[in-house]
């Protein structure tokens, strides 16, 4: 929490967590009209400890080039970090690796204009897989992003967040009781933004 710059932690259970972050990143929230003011950081599951909220996604316009600061720091002390946006209304899915203190992969990939102008690093083996499977090359240039083939990829790759998650560490959309559990979950407050 240090290293992210949270504080005023408080206990929350998970639950109560997946409705404060819902509210916060739909807007609802009064106190948090833009979903950045606070996150939830779980206990330590199987490993890895989650940070959840909006003021995480990859591929805010506003905190894309934070969040990958923040995930290669991270890489740095811990030898990976993985930041995911996965809009489970169909909006979306963008992925950032990092492994010590290196971009991995940062690919985004919800619609927007600017989602190529977002992508580092070379093609994740999934991504790659996942385009042999659909008979297109396995690697492509953001700028020939045109043709049906490639419209194609753009909606497959809009629901692959979380399998891109499942795959390379853990996916917070099917944690389960029978993980091992270490620590309390907290709802943390964010650092105030820098304008």
């Amino acid at each position: 929490m240090a290293s992210l710059g949270l504080t005023r932690p408080v206990p929350v259970t998970f639950a109560e967590a997946v409705a404060v972050i819902d509210e916060d990143g739909h807007g609802e929230a009064e106190d948090n009209p833009d979903g950045l003011a606070r996150v939830y950081v779980s206990p330590e599951l199987e490993g890895w400890t989650l940070v959840i909220g909006p003021w995480c996604d990859p591929c805010n316009t506003d905190r894309s080039d934070e969040v990958l600061r923040l995930c290669v720091d991270l890489s740095s002390r811990y030898g990976g970090a993985q930041a995911y946006y996965f809009g489970t209304q169909n909006d979306g899915s963008a992925w950032l690796i990092a492994e010590h203190g290196v971009v991995v992969r940062r690919y985004c990939e919800t619609g927007q204009v600017d989602d190529g102008l977002l992508t580092l690093g070379e093609p994740l083996v999934q991504e790659r897989a996942e385009r042999e499977r659909m008979g297109l090359p396995p690697v492509w240039e953001e700028s020939a992003r045109n043709g049906d083939a490639e419209e194609e990829w753009k909606w497959r790759a809009f629901d692959m967040a979380d399998e891109i998650a499942s795959a390379l560490g853990l996916n917070p959309l099917t944690l389960t009781e029978s993980m091992r559990v270490h620590g309390v979950g907290v709802l943390a407050e964010t650092p105030a933004p820098v304008r």
